[in-house]
């Protein structure tokens, strides 16, 4: 006598095929995207360069100053949370100081303009990426920039850092940020109200090119 086996029905191998598909890629609803490997070197390269800054020892002082134009930046003993990011991405050929305020999303100061959290978001969320703010540490990737209103802050109640590329035990990014006490590489992410969250990665000739467009 023969032996009968059970057969899968057409619908049955369909749905059992997109099932696969799905869980082979990953379904992450309303998260941030993931950065491809170009972004990922880049990002490298611009956490990097703020975790070099943590051996310069930094006084914090918010003060006005005047400073040259293009590439201009206060003394290098002297830095607030901005100042990470703009020396941040100075080092990778970027100047923050001439983007920003070509970009007229300031004051018009190209003194000050670029070292204001406020400024910056605004920049960043027309030049970058505006990524959603969650409480979940996998979509915050290396290199992506995060403002914060910190009420109880010493020196500002607002505030940016750059996400590093090391996580703690529990798998939550660290950042990179200078707030009131030197630039520091801390486990930080979550400890106060994050009001931005972007991705600003990018090369120079890009930059160029898109200022002449």
């Amino acid at each position: 006598m023969r032996t009968l086996r059970p057969t899968a029905s057409p619908a049955f191998a369909l749905t059992l095929l997109a099932a696969l598909i799905l869980s082979s890629i990953g379904v992450r609803g309303e998260d941030a995207p993931q950065p491809d490997e170009s972004s990922q070197t880049f990002a490298s390269r611009l956490v990097d360069a703020a975790r070099a800054q943590i051996s310069v020892p930094t006084l914090y002082d918010p003060t006005y100053r005047k400073i040259p134009y293009p590439a201009g930046d206060v003394p290098w003993y002297i830095g607030v949370c901005t100042d990470v990011i703009v020396r941040a991405y100075r080092e990778l050929g970027i100047d923050l100081q001439e983007l920003v305020h070509t970009s007229n999303v300031g004051s018009g100061d190209r003194n000050i303009d670029h070292r204001r959290v406020n400024v910056l978001g605004k920049f960043f969320a027309r030049r970058g990426v505006s990524l959603p703010i969650t409480k979940n540490p996998k979509d915050y990737s290396a290199g992506d920039l995060v403002t914060y209103y910190v009420p109880d802050g010493t020196f500002s109640k607002t505030h940016i850092a750059i996400v590093s590329n090391r996580e703690n035990i529990n798998g939550v990014p660290l950042v990179i940020h200078n707030r009131g006490y030197g630039v520091q590489e801390e486990d930080w992410l979550f400890a106060d109200k994050i009001t931005g969250h972007y991705r600003f990665q990018t090369e120079p000739h890009m930059e160029k090119r898109t200022e002449e467009q």
